[in-house]
């Protein structure tokens, strides 16, 4: 369900930008080939007797059949819904009672990927081969991921199609469920997977505290606010937010501020006695800071919107980006010149945790240097380097220079500001051609030195 769903989006995207483009036979066809996926997810995904999206297999062992359907339900059967795939159709809706389901897919603290009734539910196959220490899996846990897909799906079900099964109460409540997953000991933090019924973390590992999805917010924005994305010149708000005060899932009040939005700035407010914003009781949208629209009582309101070319971007191109190890741009070093270090320095990358590695380092004491062999000559203007810092053992260099490989000598450019720590660090020049730039520094007393990235413009 879920590549089938994918493939499915992708084709009606590309239709419609061949459609903007002026192309008509190629957006015919990618809409020929979006229906045809929805028709046979819909044949052969579709099981009547569990009333669910599932998989089939495509091997055949002892085991399995080929083309056999799965024996149980899984949480990925809902990620059509994430893309409208679906036909409004109540014999699909009918999905959705197992999420709610306390022996389905509804954990005491999360979603589950699978049913209780799966033979290996939450049984323990996986462990990291160095610690121990339990591996991912998808057997039952909770992945934050996942929740992000189906709220997404239940959002769009809730916006756009006719059905019974689940309400805007359901929702806010998984959404509370979910947001307290962000959270370990008072602290924003959310790992790979969760015990469904305790809420703690399953892995662990030293990568898990980084697990965050930008998708998280989109379930703030598009589905408890309500300002739902158009491809028209209609604004459209749809908060999902129970209507009746007395639902035990209604709030009291919210806001979004300034959504850049079709190229102006989007507020939405809801203030159920008038006491919160001052503006008086109701949902008020306004563009550009002017009411366009309200409503005494939660509801959906469309308005229309005047578009406004936003102002370009500036979109610079990293020169010193490397994505193929053995391709140009190369890295090099005068000290601690591991591969895997120098290739992180010019990766694209730049993180600052300090349990996951991510960088070259040049060790306390004797001056050092990181130079970048561009394979061709290149016109230079700029570098940005980001320089690792933990108050102990890591600080930025106590001084460094920038330096370009020109007429068979390095020549140092541009004045070098104060590095930063944990952070971006510019350096602009005159514009000069050359084929290597580098970085000269000189670690601070007992410090160590990780640039964890440069990058060259």
């Amino acid at each position: 369900p879920s590549i089938n769903s994918y493939m499915y989006a992708n084709a009606r995207a590309i239709s419609r930008l061949a459609a903007l483009a002026g192309d008509a036979p190629a957006a015919a066809l990618y809409a020929r080939k979006a229906e045809g996926l929805r028709e046979e997810v819909q044949k052969s995904l579709w099981s009547e007797n569990l009333d669910h999206f599932i998989d089939r297999y495509r091997v055949d062992n002892r085991f399995v059949k080929y083309w056999q359907p799965i024996r149980g339900r899984e949480l990925v059967g809902y990620v059509p819904w994430a893309f409208g795939l679906p036909t409004d159709d109540p014999r699909y809706a009918k999905a959705w009672a197992q999420l709610l389901s306390p022996t389905g897919f509804a954990g005491a603290a999360g979603l589950r990927t699978v049913e209780p009734s799966y033979e290996h539910y939450m049984r323990q196959y996986r462990y990291e081969k160095e610690t121990g220490l339990r591996e991912c899996q998808w057997n039952g846990p909770v992945w934050p991921f996942q929740t992000t897909q189906v709220l997404t799906a239940m959002a769009n079900l809730l916006n756009d199609y006719h059905q019974t099964t689940v309400d805007r109460g359901d929702y806010l409540r998984l959404l509370r469920q979910y947001a307290r997953l962000h959270y370990k000991d008072g602290k924003p933090d959310l790992e790979e997977d969760y015990d469904p019924e305790t809420g703690k973390a399953i892995v662990g590992l030293a990568r898990s505290h980084h697990y965050n999805h930008s998708g998280y917010a989109d379930l703030i924005i598009s589905g408890l606010v309500g300002l739902r994305p158009r491809e028209d010149d209609v604004l459209e708000v749809n908060p999902l937010v129970p209507s009746d005060p007395n639902d035990p899932q209604a709030l009291r009040y919210f806001a979004l501020q300034d959504a850049p939005y079709h190229g102006r700035l989007v507020t939405v407010l809801f203030d159920a006695d008038g006491s919160r914003y001052g503006r008086g009781k109701g949902l008020f949208v306004l563009v550009d800071g002017v009411q366009v629209a309200a409503s005494p009582t939660l509801k959906r309101l469309t308005v229309p919107i005047a578009r406004k070319a936003p102002p370009a971007a500036a979109r610079p191109i990293d020169l010193a980006v490397n994505l193929v190890r053995s391709d140009f741009p190369k890295g090099s070093a005068s000290v601690s010149a591991d591969p895997a270090s120098l290739h992180q320095a010019l990766d694209g990358r730049t993180w600052f945790f300090p349990e996951m590695v991510n960088g070259w380092t040049a060790p306390a004491g004797a001056e050092a240097w990181f130079a970048v062999d561009f394979g061709r000559p290149v016109t230079v203007s700029a570098a940005s380097l980001a320089f690792f810092a933990d108050g102990g053992g890591f600080a930025p260099p106590a001084a460094y220079a920038i330096e370009v490989w020109h007429d068979g000598r390095w020549a140092a450019v541009g004045a070098a500001p104060p590095a930063v720590a944990n952070g971006e660090t510019k350096v602009a020049w005159p514009a000069v051609t050359a084929e290597k730039l580098r970085v000269r520094l000189t670690p601070a007393a007992s410090r160590s030195v990780r640039l964890v990235e440069l990058k060259v413009f």
